[in-house]
């Protein structure tokens, strides 16, 4: 996501508080623009968890395992 899309989204968000309000397109627009972003940031944390590594006390390494396997 760049910053001329995050720029949109908040350009709708102050048109949708303002009196006019949003056009049908727009608000159509603005979900779908908020969901591209959604998806970027669990895209980007979930690189961040699969690169995540628990130390016991014993001083061993371990990776994060998702909740489904373990």
């Amino acid at each position: 996501m760049d910053q001329k899309q995050i720029d949109r989204i908040n350009e709708l968000a102050r048109k949708a508080k303002s009196p006019e309000g949003l056009t049908e397109w727009e608000a159509a627009e603005r979900a779908a623009l908020r969901r591209e972003y959604i998806d970027a940031v669990l895209g980007s944390l979930q690189g961040q968890l699969d690169h995540t590594y628990v130390v016991d006390e014993q001083g061993n390494k371990r990776r994060l395992k998702k909740k489904d396997e373990q």
